[in-house]
């Protein structure tokens, strides 16, 4: 019989708490139509409850002057291998092209001109973008993690996040992937090595208790 999962973890000293810190961001990964909308992109999957897990968390970050960061992949049609080797592993990708409707933040998520918006090329928020520098400059020590995929950009994300000194918090409720089974073991692995994955109430009631 296979050793259970949980029991080899926990041998390996995996899965301690990183905590919360005091000045924390909210990252929206990748919440455009090219991923929200399967009618649209065949990039797409259902991320309706996640569309509304992360509405509750926008307007309490808004309330206490937390930075909202929204991030799209994007890719000009005009640049050759703009987006390097990765469009050659998962082509589907280059639909995702500037100016498309697919680059679109999903209109569902209320976004503001104080939100910064990033176009990146690749799985993680940091590779390639500013975003490491901008959370430097105000002060962000914890970056709550939202957004798809679970398996792909959420987690390239986290893994970056912690490499550059942020605590990484991922509201379950608030991440998604296309298929369950990558979702639910890349929340696990996530949970153990690189950041806390946390209920929606609790993200919440963090994000409520910090001042503008």
């Amino acid at each position: 019989m296979a050793e259970d999962k949980q029991a080899i973890y926990q041998r390996s000293g995996l899965g301690h708490r990183i905590g919360y810190g005091k000045h924390p961001a909210l990252l929206v990964i990748d919440m455009q139509l090219g991923f929200t909308a399967p009618e649209k992109s065949p990039l797409a999957g259902n991320l309706d409850s996640q569309v509304t897990a992360i509405n509750r968390l926008i307007p309490v970050a808004r309330n206490n002057g937390i930075p909202i960061v929204f991030t799209v992949v994007a890719y000009d049609p005009q640049i050759p291998g703009d987006g390097g080797l990765w469009p050659e592993k998962a082509p589907t990708l280059l639909v995702l092209k500037i100016g498309s409707e697919l680059v679109e933040l999903d209109p569902r998520l209320p976004h503001k001109p104080e939100d910064l918006v990033l176009v990146k090329k690749y799985a993680s928020a940091f590779l390639g973008t500013p975003l490491a520098s901008m959370l430097v400059s105000r002060g962000v020590d914890t970056v709550v993690v939202t957004g798809c995929t679970t398996s792909g950009c959420v987690r390239a994300t986290v893994v970056d996040a912690i490499s550059f000194g942020f605590r990484p918090i991922i509201p379950e409720e608030a991440v998604g992937d296309r298929a369950r089974d990558p979702h639910d073991a890349n929340l696990f692995d996530m949970d153990s090595k690189y950041g806390d994955v946390v209920p929606l109430s609790d993200a919440l009631a963090y994000l409520e208790q910090m001042k503008r």
